[in-house]
């Protein structure tokens, strides 16, 4: 007889290498999150300027974009929890920074956002090297069980933390600036103590070109991986309007920017019970139709924000398209590395954090400068609107998504 979904789950968290991983990647996730809020929060309270928060986006995508072929390539090569490790520490020594420049003082808001570039650019090495280490601390059977506990500790880590640090930032913006530098000190030292599975293939050819672009050229000769990292690209990009949490609350739902906090909070709320829902019940059949209407389901709510003017409903609806939105996050990251061979899944881990940075901090230049163009709830709108637009799109236009029935179907 075999074991029982829970008595499952327990085994595998149970393991030393599941248990770091899980340890090292809340703790990253939380720090990255809470840096964006708090610098978000902070810079808009400085200023009052939803454009302003577009540039806190823009600085912490720029530098994973431009690092996406040596930081793939490097997670290839060297030891990923190593490359990980370092990034973590480089992530901390921001924080750290932060908390100094608000000591002294300081009340410029581009000082903060060099220290949000530099912040980004850690990301961008530790992105492809943390992302890609579930396929070799695992089997290959036991990922798609891995992947919704890992969602699971993500998204409790990130309902848990903004509360605590959000109560911090109240007391002080210097506080909130030492307990992600915290945060990053313990996802490094966790990660360096993941144990492996099965080992690292790393590339032994000598760096070129060529090879920093094997990444890219797997995706783009593989639909299925196209398909399932360019629809969270398009839809989050247009669709995605968290990062004007400060504006929504100020002025949709007279509310003070500080409960930003509250609503990455209840997002992480709507995507925890969802991801404890998968690991109790895993999806096995039509993968590709349920991905889709995920993320239709996504925009349909944030249009719902557009006209709501209660903060109990915003939190409820910002819940709902967290949940469904990590439907999408389950599928998508279990697909990605089942169809990636491990000798290239840093380059491709890379291509896809330059995706989901584009989809997260570039979209959030695009709803900072949308709102500031059109206004916020216009800008809202169309956030949905052109989500639901690119789903119909991919459903059209991308058979092999559209098809897809089961994971097992997927061959590297």
């Amino acid at each position: 007889m075999g074991a029982s979904p829970n008595q499952s789950i327990w085994e595998l968290i149970s393991r030393p290498g599941v248990r770091n991983l899980l340890i090292s990647n809340a703790c990253g996730v939380a720090s990255s999150v809470t840096l964006a809020i708090s610098m978000g929060v902070h810079v808009y309270a400085l200023t009052g300027r939803e454009f302003d928060i577009a540039l806190v986006g823009l600085a912490e995508f720029l530098p994973t974009f431009l690092l996406v072929l040596p930081a793939g390539t490097l997670a290839d090569r060297v030891d990923r929890r190593s490359l990980a490790a370092v990034g973590y520490l480089l992530e901390a020594s921001v924080a750290i920074a932060g908390a100094g420049y608000l000591i002294a003082g300081g009340t410029g808001i581009w000082p903060l956002l060099l220290l949000t570039a530099v912040y980004g650019t850690a990301r961008g090495f530790v992105n492809p090297a943390a992302r890609a280490l579930p396929a070799n601390v695992v089997s290959r059977e036991d990922l798609p069980r891995l992947i919704p506990a890992q969602s699971t500790v993500w998204q409790l880590a990130i309902v848990i933390t903004p509360i605590l640090i959000g109560a911090l930032y109240g007391a002080g913006p210097r506080y909130t600036f030492m307990a992600i530098a915290f945060l990053n000190l313990v996802a490094a030292r966790a990660v360096k103590r993941v144990r492996f599975h099965s080992p690292q293939e790393r590339i032994v050819q000598k760096p070129s070109f060529r090879t920093a672009l094997e990444g890219f050229r797997l995706v783009r000769e593989t639909p299925l991986l196209l398909a399932a990292i360019g629809l969270d690209l398009f839809a989050v990009l247009l669709g995605g309007v968290i990062a004007l949490g400060p504006a929504i609350c100020v002025d949709l739902v007279d509310a003070p920017a500080s409960a930003a906090f509250w609503i990455r909070s209840a997002c992480g709320i709507g995507a925890a019970l969802t991801a404890l829902f998968l690991t109790k019940k895993p999806l096995h059949n039509k993968i590709g139709p349920r991905l889709l209407l995920a993320i239709a389901i996504f925009g349909i709510l944030h249009i719902g924000i557009a006209f709501s003017s209660s903060l109990l409903l915003t939190l409820l609806l910002f819940a709902g398209a967290a949940a469904a939105d990590m439907v999408s996050v389950f599928i998508r990251t279990t697909i990605v590395p089942l169809a990636t061979p491990d000798s290239v899944r840093g380059r491709v881990l890379a291509v896809e954090a330059v995706f989901i940075g584009a989809s997260n901090e570039l979209g959030a230049f695009e709803s900072g400068i949308t709102a500031e163009w059109f206004g916020l709830r216009p800008a809202i709108i169309f956030a949905g609107i052109s989500t639901l637009v690119v789903v119909a799109l991919f459903a059209v236009f991308v058979p092999d998504l559209r098809n897809l029935d089961r994971f097992e179907d997927i061959g590297a």
